[in-house]
């Protein structure tokens, strides 16, 4: 993955620029349209070939722009099949927004398209928005930089995380359909076999208890990982071939961590080192000190990190929740010994913000200006292991309600999650505020995705933007596919 020298972007060396796997930034604001293209590629993972699919700039996977550029780009389609593209975490005009058929068509093979938006800063990423492509790895960075990031005295480093299967996504969605995908909890929406609860409309009162509830839940009560894939990717590699990061000694390093998992959500380890949590999906937060940060899929972290005066190596880990697997990154510095990391850890990992504990300490920086709700929405999410059905407001896509806002008002969406496995809910075309857990209220981070865990409730608020159909629906492709999609209907 492509890094940034600390001092200065300029002054990168050739020799790093030409080792990297990631692309350098895009050249002067005022350029012609960038070249992307959706193709096919071959990893070498843990030995053994795969072929997957990518999204190819004009010096590697994803796109790097800089300060004040405009996205301008070319996407051409490469591959044998349709696809079109979703820029997660942009807010373009909803022509542009890549999502099949809303309301332009995928791309036929060969063909190209352009775009040209004014870019949101931060990072973010783009991937095929069709689930069973971005399973295939259709996906990649999309780092915008603020200028205060070419004058910052530190280095950059983007870290790019997927799960793969060798074996076809129809193959892997049969299994887990058939429910022999992987190890998961014992439990499932329906407390009672044969009654489902994922319909019933469960008032605000039904929270009372929830955060007790939640405070006692174990795994073993939770559906986790409904799928068990052959590897875990960091930039591409596993812990048998890691990427090693070159830094210097007592520097200070920015880490861009993107989750393009499809269905796995990771622990960010520093290690010996402890980070600043400084921004999530794009957007800065009052700075959190630690060195264990969860993502779920579709969210992004920035952690600083400060090294130390003497030269050495320094894993930073992905792991898996609610198992061992993990994967990660090395940064080292010159002549540094790295040793071997092995891709299982002594340990599983917790499940992730099970009482949104990560999720009550971030701040936002820039908040959204004070005002009352014009229009509120509680938002039920539902379904099971078995059947596996995931539903939104009790229905799946084309059955599904959409949610009604007018252009300018304050709308409040309260996500309230009554199933066993926890949902990353993303909102498209617009960026959000997480005002209220459980029954607390309070200011917290701007995102475009928010993990609701199991039995919880989250609430946040948003300014309706463009008139237009906007998408909103689960991270997690899995469950995507099977339709765990709504509309956010916007109109004038």
């Amino acid at each position: 993955m492509k890094t940034f020298s600390r001092r200065g972007f300029l002054t990168a060396s050739a020799a790093m620029l030409a080792a990297s796997r990631f692309p350098t930034r895009a050249h002067a604001q005022q350029a012609p349209a960038l070249g992307l293209s959706a193709a096919s590629r071959t990893l070498d993972i843990n030995g053994r070939a795969a072929t997957v699919f990518g999204l190819a700039g004009p010096e590697g996977q994803g796109l790097i722009l800089d300060p004040g550029q405009h996205f301008r780009v070319d996407l051409t389609n490469e591959l044998e099949v349709p696809t079109i593209v979703h820029w997660h975490g942009q807010i373009p005009p909803n022509v542009q927004d890549g999502v099949p058929d809303m309301p332009q068509p995928l791309l036929t093979p060969g063909e190209t398209r352009s775009f040209d938006f004014a870019p949101l800063p931060g990072t973010h990423w783009m991937h095929s928005h069709v689930p069973m492509q971005e399973m295939q790895l259709l996906a990649a960075p999309l780092i915008v930089r603020r200028p205060e990031d070419v004058a910052a005295d530190r280095q950059e480093a983007v870290l790019f995380l997927h799960d793969f299967s060798f074996k076809a996504p129809e193959e892997v969605m049969e299994e887990i359909l058939r429910g022999h995908g992987g190890k998961h909890g014992n439990g499932d929406a329906d407390a009672t076999p044969g009654v489902d609860h994922s319909g019933m409309d469960h008032g605000a009162g039904a929270m009372g208890d929830m955060s007790e509830n939640m405070g006692s839940m174990d795994m073993s009560a939770m559906d986790l990982n409904d799928y068990d894939w052959d590897a875990y990717l960091a930039n591409d590699r596993t812990l048998s071939d890691p990427e090693i990061v070159q830094v210097e000694k007592g520097g200070r390093v920015r880490l861009r961590i993107i989750n393009g998992a499809s269905a796995t959500v990771f622990w960010i380890d520093t290690g010996a080192v402890e980070g600043r949590l400084v921004a999530v999906d794009g957007h800065e937060v009052q700075p959190v000190a630690g060195s264990r940060f969860g993502v779920a899929m579709g969210q992004r972290l920035d952690i600083e990190i400060d090294l130390p005066n003497e030269g050495g190596a320094w894993p930073v880990l992905a792991r898996r929740e609610g198992a061992r697997e993990r994967t990660g990154i090395v940064l080292a510095t010159s002549g540094a010994a790295v040793k071997k990391i092995s891709s299982l850890a002594e340990t599983e990992a917790p499940a992730f913000d099970i009482d949104l504990g990560q999720e009550a300490r971030l701040r936002a920086i820039d908040t959204l200006p004070a005002r009352e709700a014009d229009r509120t929405h509680m938002v039920m999410l539902g379904g099971s292991m078995q059947p596996y059905v995931w539903t939104i407001d009790g229905a799946t896509w084309g059955r599904h309600r959409p949610i009604q806002a007018t252009s300018g008002q304050r709308v409040e969406l309260m996500f309230h999650n009554m199933s066993m496995m926890g949902h990353p809910m993303h909102l498209h075309g617009h960026a959000f505020q997480v005002v209220g857990i459980n029954n607390r209220r309070f200011a917290g981070a701007r995102r475009d995705t928010v993990y609701v865990p199991p039995m919880s409730m989250v609430t946040v608020a948003l300014d309706a933007g463009e008139a237009a159909n906007w998408m909103l629906h689960c991270h997690h492709m899995p469950h995507l596919e099977s339709g765990m999609m709504t509309e956010f209907r916007v109109t004038a």
